[in-house]
């Protein structure tokens, strides 16, 4: 997606080889018309999907599941993170564990919003080591719905989860794959369209 990868090049920090920084347009300020045109376009990908419901992960993802949502006219979903009050009884949980921050988290969503027959599209801002997604895969599994594709805004292909959820059997649509972090500049890969092979979700 050329905006997106505009947008990287011109306001993203290479913190490392392994980190980039994003925080001035998705991650902590967000660009509203960023956001508009990433759920048009997974709305694009994904039209022919006859999706039900999106699911994402607090909070980077909601923005642009919301505007995904918008487009293809679903409810959004949001797993939390933390322990709700109002969120208690009649839950899916999965554990997932935060390279980035050395912790597990156990995340959660009310069983009375995904059900079996949903047709759900998993949307995430970055894919590193998969753990997120893998997470939010397994909550759609547990409500025994089909999982119809994971979305995601940057991949960065130099570490494993994008191989590990294509060898899963889930089609992976990454908007903006990153081959290399190396000496501080961002090298992209090229992107890939996978057709929805995946009938499973069960």
């Amino acid at each position: 997606m050329d905006l997106l990868k505009q947008k990287i090049e011109t306001e993203g920090i290479v913190l490392s080889e392994d980190v980039l920084k994003v925080d001035s347009f998705i991650n902590h300020q967000m660009d509203p018309n960023l956001m508009k045109a990433i759920g048009v376009e997974f709305a694009e990908r994904f039209k022919e999907d006859k999706i039900t419901k999106i699911l994402t992960i607090e909070s980077s993802g909601i923005a642009p599941a919301i505007m995904a949502g918008l487009e293809l006219n679903v409810p959004v979903i949001f797993a939390r993170k933390r322990k709700s009050l109002t969120l208690t009884d009649d839950l899916y949980t999965s554990t997932v564990y935060s390279f980035t921050k050395q912790e597990s988290n156990n995340i959660t969503i009310s069983k009375q919003f995904i059900t079996e027959g949903d047709n759900v599209l998993i949307i995430d801002d970055f894919l590193a080591n998969g753990q997120a997604a893998i997470g939010l895969a397994d909550l759609v599994e547990q409500a025994k719905a089909n999982i119809s594709g994971i979305g995601i805004l940057i991949e960065k292909s130099f570490q494993p989860g994008a191989e590990d959820i294509i060898s899963k059997g889930y089609r992976l649509e990454s908007l903006a794959r990153i081959a290399s972090l190396k000496h501080g500049k961002v090298q992209f890969a090229k992107e890939h369209h996978q057709e929805n092979s995946y009938s499973g979700g069960r």
